[in-house]
């Protein structure tokens, strides 16, 4: 079976989740970088990775790598690559990326030299002038890094933390592979009590959810692979089949709370598409009453910093009385709170036992962890 390079952007600080994810699809050769994770596969792990991977943004087919500090250093190494082992003669093939510290950063031009080579390529292969791409979509990749060029095929289409259930939202959503690496920061196995009072249209819980259940947060969308000619469809039922054989059974105790009413009414919508709505309740709720008297559980929640829903003195009397929530809570819950705010612990009203730096989106946050 022929070996591939899968290659598996994250959001920064997400990267040794992600790598764990993929070694334990036992796929070989998993190597994190910096907002990447590269690692062998076979065809029939391109349908695993997709289905299966909670904290990585998409999967990426790596076609070929090689020094480009030209554009005819670019077209060249473009040209030698085997395109037409994986583009079929009607196959689209648009090109996107990015440059950051190369001779080549002007990234229109690195396109169009790209999407030539592509064709100058496919079109002496297939014996054609024209390619009428007008079937199944290749979307190339490129990123060009220090003069070197890598190129690869998107094999995901939407960014996997669209998994299929939130069709709308409410305003500064959390990103669902950053709500599952927070789950998974908090070591939740399903076990305990788990809560989120800034719930919001419920993203926290619901990845709760899917991770207590062991589901696979695929399985509710489609793929650009799955379109592919050369995979077959039987790799993809026998990926969804291998995800759902791994599936729990059992009952949990989820909840999420918000002040927002139109916001629990979103998240229970949420719930019912994402399949979970009996596993995850909602109320309607104040942070600032937020309490508990069951002796251990997890709080694991994404409080608004103070930078794009509220201002930042009101974030801060939040946090102040969030605070003073929490600390009559049982010796034995644990909190998870992500926030951008400098001054938190100190508003929070005391210091965290550890922090983890993680972004959500381009915002630099810490997750702040109290009790482990």
């Amino acid at each position: 079976m022929e070996q591939l390079t899968l290659a598996v952007p994250t959001l920064f600080g997400l990267e040794g989740l992600a790598a764990e994810e993929l070694r334990r699809l036992n796929l070989p050769g998993v190597f994190p970088e910096n907002g990447r994770i590269l690692c062998h596969a076979e065809a029939k792990d391109i349908p695993r990775v997709n289905l299966n991977l909670r904290t990585g943004e998409r999967v990426l087919l790596v076609v070929g790598t090689f020094p480009a500090a030209s554009f005819d250093e670019l077209f060249e190494g473009t040209r030698a690559l085997p395109w037409e082992r994986f583009i079929p003669s009607g196959g689209a093939f648009p090109v996107k990326g990015h440059a950051l510290n190369s001779a080549l950063h002007a990234v229109p031009a690195c396109q169009s030299i790209i999407k030539k080579a592509v064709a100058s390529r496919l079109g002496k292969h297939y014996g054609v002038e024209h390619l009428a791409e007008d079937g199944a979509t290749y979307q190339i990749q490129f990123s060009i890094m220090k003069d070197t060029a890598t190129l690869m095929l998107d094999t995901s289409g939407a960014g996997l933390h669209k998994r299929g259930y939130r069709a709308v939202g409410v305003e500064a959503p959390l990103r669902e592979t950053l709500a599952a690496a927070m789950v998974l920061l908090s070591r939740y196995r399903g076990k305990d009590p788990f809560c989120d009072p800034f719930c919001g249209s419920g993203t926290i819980p619901i990845e709760a959810a899917l991770i207590a259940k062991n589901r696979a947060p695929g399985l509710g969308r489609s793929f650009a692979a799955q379109r592919w000619n050369w995979l077959s469809p039987d790799t993809w039922l026998d990926a969804a089949d291998e995800a759902m054989d791994k599936e729990f059974d059992g009952k949990y105790e989820i909840w999420g709370g918000d002040s927002n009413p139109k916001a629990i009414e979103i998240a229970k919508s949420n719930a019912e598409k994402a399949d979970v709505e009996d596993l995850v309740s909602f109320s309607v709720a104040d942070a600032a009453h937020f309490t508990r008297d069951t002796p251990y559980g997890r709080v694991v929640t994404n409080p608004p910093y103070g930078e794009r829903i509220m201002e930042k003195s009101e974030a801060e009397g939040l946090y102040r009385v969030f605070g003073a929530a929490t600390a009559t809570l049982p010796d034995g819950w644990k909190l998870f709170i992500l926030s951008s705010h400098t001054e938190f612990e100190r508003t929070f009203g005391r210091d965290a036992a550890k922090k983890r730096k993680l972004y959500n989106g381009m915002i630099k946050c810490d997750l702040f962890q109290y009790g482990v």
